[in-house]
């Protein structure tokens, strides 16, 4: 009879601190709430695994640093690619990479004014852009593509 006095000892206080948990649990995230249940030895191997992680995204960020300094260009976009008569209008007729022939269109668009004001992702095309696109107006996603079919 005794193990059944300890038994129900040890429910009661239980059903005492599920409700103080419950309010906690709306607090916090329900998995949070089930560590809390354990006993208080495994509450400490929780905190040395925080630890542990707040140590680790600090070994990963010099990491990150190094392989960015070892980064090179792609050759094939560094390659000098000559304009055709309507795209040398706009950016000239020296043989330029693809990259700066991108750079210089859109130092035109923005000199002239001729980026959407009210969508700026749009650009609104002038006589010479509109032998280049072919159309009034261009997303700035399709204007790298439609930039192909001028080089050579």
């Amino acid at each position: 009879m005794a193990t059944a006095k300890k038994a129900t000892a040890k429910k009661a206080p239980a059903k005492k601190a599920a409700p103080a948990k419950k309010a906690a649990a709306k607090k916090a995230p329900a998995k949070k709430a089930a560590p809390a249940k354990k006993a208080p030895a495994k509450k400490a191997a929780p905190a040395k695994k925080a630890v542990a992680k707040k140590a680790a995204p600090a070994k990963k960020a010099p990491a990150k640093k190094a392989p960015a300094k070892k980064r090179t260009p792609n050759a094939a976009f560094m390659k000098p690619l000559t304009p055709d008569a309507s795209l040398a209008a706009v950016v000239g007729n020296a043989p330029l990479p693809r990259t700066e022939i991108v750079s210089k269109l859109w130092a035109y668009i923005k000199k002239n004014k001729l980026q959407d004001q009210a969508n700026k992702r749009m650009v609104n095309a002038d006589d010479k852009l509109r032998v280049l696109f072919g159309k009034n107006q261009v997303s700035m996603f399709e204007m790298a593509g439609l930039i192909g079919k001028h080089v050579k």
